[in-house]
Parts: C-alpha cells; structure tokens; sequence
C-alpha cells in the first residue's frame, strides 16, 4: 500500500512553528500581524502571552507584511534573505516595524548569538527597546530625531559578524519609556546611555549615532569619556551657529501641549508624506510608519517636541556652549558627512575641523542618513574606523 506523502505546509505555518518569544520582547499582551502573498489568501498572525497562532485575517492588524511567494520561501530558508528583499523592496513591512521585523527575526530557522534580538532592558531611567545581534566588542546605536532602532536594522547586519550591535529606542521614541517630565535634551538622552550600558554590565562601548542621535553620541564622549571607546557621527546634529529668531518665543511653550493632537490621523500622516521626499520608497516609507507610531501617542509627541525645540535651542558658545565644549572631547572620533544633506549641511565639516582638528572625516554623495542611503560604503568606513 502506498504511504501518504506528508502535506506541504505554507510559508506562514512553517514560521509560526519556528515562533521563539525568548528572542522577541514584544512589548505588549498582545499583536496581530497580516501576512500576504504566502498563500491563496492573506493570514494574520495573533502574539499573545508568548505564543503565535494563525486566524483568518479581522480588522485592522498592528502590522502589515506583503511579499511574493518566492520572497516569502527565501525568508523561511534565511532571515538574511528576507532582510535583503526588505532593502530591495521585495518585502513590505508596514505600520510597525518592531513588530514586524521583531517576528520575523522570532521565526528565523538558525539561532545562535548572530541571531537578531528585540528585548527591553530595565534601566535606572526606565524600560528601554533593544534590537541586538552579535558578539564581541559593543557598539550601540543611537537613531535620529522622529525615528527608531528599526533606522539602524542595515547597521546591526553588518556589524553582527564582528561586533555585539545593540541598536536603542532613545527615552521618548519607538518601544521605550516616554516619561512625560522628560528634559528630552543631549545630556538627558546621554544619560539613558549610559544607564543602558550600566544595566547591561558594559564598561565601554563604541557609539554610532544619526543626526540627534550622532548629538547625543558626542554628549556620552563630553560627559563619560571613560565609558566611549570610539564614536563614529553619521551627519550629526550640530548647535546652530546662525541667528536664532524664534529662540526667545519657543523657551516659554510648553512641550506638554504636545499631549493635544487636534488634527486626525489621516490628516497629519498626509502631511508627513507630503513633505518628506521618496515617501514612496520602502525604507523611507517604513521610517514614516515609526515616527507616527510615537507621533499619534500624547507622550510620544510630545517628547517629539521637546527634542526638536532643545535642538533648535541649544547654546553654540558660552560656558556650556556646544562649540565651546566640542574640543574638550577625548574619544577618537569619525565624521561622516553627506553632500546631499540638507538637515545638517556639509558646510558644517569645517567647523568641526577647526573645533576638534584629531577627528577623521568622511564624505559620501548621500542625505542625511548615510546608514540607509550608502549602506557599503558606510559600513565599510565604520568597521575600518573600529578596528583601527
């Protein structure tokens, strides 16, 4: 008698099987994703109390993924693959990046410490989000203004072979804590580094930082220079060195009026499209989802605020003057900078020369996140300046 062959299982119920909850800290009781393009018909997927199980697709899910039935066949074989057609726009990932990528790196088929990982830490100024991979020297992430970890996902891949990658959500943005009293200012984000390292039992670590992330970065340096080995500067966020004109009206509104959101979500996520260009590209699109994940919040927006004013605000000179501090800095540092940045113009490279002569500068035909505009050559200036 002929012995029945075994069904073939679809893409989504082998990584359902795979599901892992001890490397993906989800963050609340529970998620539903959407899966399409796996199967005949769409599949969400319920997280709940540390389990994951397929329903039929009902209402609106907490995170969208879409992907051919090739694509998807390549994330069940290797996460890498699935990463890698994230990039090249294979995969979509919407609405929630954290979740979406936390289980899809929950269901990859190989463990082991290269293996992503999305956890909270418990720190002396609250919770903090991780996305970590890897093993060997520490190197921690710091994303920009209005984004996530999810900002540096290209980073950790390419640092996790040689280095323990350990990306943060700053106090204020993406999973972490958003206290509402927050200062949201460099020395305030410095601090919830370096409570991050000391929760994590790390002496020292190498820094990475993205626009304000790259400001807070420099603060750890001023500050805790014992605790920062090198710190590399992806267009930074910098003081000011022109005339502020709205400086003496913006020091008397209070940030908490951030807790009002008078207009509705359609309306403000129509704007942020509008006005921030290629909103129709994978990444760019996704890094939208994460700002108005935080945004739509009343303490994520106004952490949001206080953040954008405290940079506008920010002394250049004087005692505690930005400019004035910045050659006092003691860890090796690379700059690196994009000639295409109209956020933090290039123009700003030779005061940094004239201020802190030792730092290594780099220069890269890109915007303002170099991390995910000029992945290669980046990545390549990162891993040559660590190991020097």
């Amino acid at each position: 008698m002929q012995r029945a062959q075994p069904k073939a299982t679809l893409p989504h119920d082998r990584l359902v099987d795979r599901f892992d909850p001890s490397v993906f800290d989800v963050g609340r009781r529970r998620a539903r994703l959407r899966i399409e393009g796996s199967g005949p018909e769409a599949r969400d997927v319920v997280i709940e109390d540390g389990r994951a199980r397929l329903v039929a697709p009902d209402g609106r899910a907490d995170a969208e993924l879409r992907a051919d039935a090739e694509t998807w066949e390549d994330i069940v074989d290797d996460l890498r693959g699935g990463m890698a057609a994230f990039r090249a726009g294979r995969l979509r990932v919407r609405r929630d990046l954290h979740l979406g990528v936390g289980f899809l790196a929950a269901t990859a088929p190989v463990g082991g410490p290269q293996r992503l990982r999305f956890q909270t830490v418990e720190t002396a100024v609250g919770p903090l989000s991780t996305m970590q991979a890897g093993t060997g020297d520490p190197v921690i992430l710091i994303h920009g203004l209005g984004a996530t970890k999810a900002s540096f996902l290209p980073t950790v891949a390419a640092l996790a072979p040689t280095h323990r990658t350990i990306a943060i959500d700053l106090p204020g943005f993406g999973d972490s804590t958003k206290p509402l009293l927050g200062a949201y200012d460099a020395p305030f984000f410095a601090d919830a580094v370096t409570a991050l390292l000391d929760a994590l039992e790390l002496e020292r670590a190498d820094i990475i930082g993205n626009s304000m992330g790259g400001r807070v970065a420099i603060e750890v340096g001023l500050q805790a220079p014992e605790r920062v080995r090198r710190l590399v500067l992806l267009a930074p966020s910098l003081a000011w060195l022109r005339p502020r004109r709205w400086a003496p009206y913006l020091r008397w509104v209070p940030t908490q009026l951030g807790l009002i959101q008078p207009a509705p979500r359609i309306v403000v996520e129509r704007i942020v499209r509008s006005v921030i260009p290629g909103s129709d590209e994978e990444w760019t699109a996704a890094g939208i989802d994460e700002f108005l994940r935080s945004y739509l919040t009343p303490s994520g927006r106004a952490a949001f605020y206080a953040a954008a004013r405290n940079i506008y605000l920010e002394e250049p000179y004087g005692p505690d003057g930005f400019w004035t501090r910045l050659p006092t800095l003691k860890p090796a540092a690379l700059f690196v900078w994009g000639r295409r940045d109209s956020v933090v113009p290039i123009a700003f490279e030779r005061h940094v020369r004239e201020a802190l002569p030792s730092a290594a500068h780099l220069e890269l035909d890109c915007g303002h996140v170099p991390q995910l505009e000029r992945p290669r050559e980046t990545h390549d200036a990162i891993e040559r300046f660590l190991g020097g």
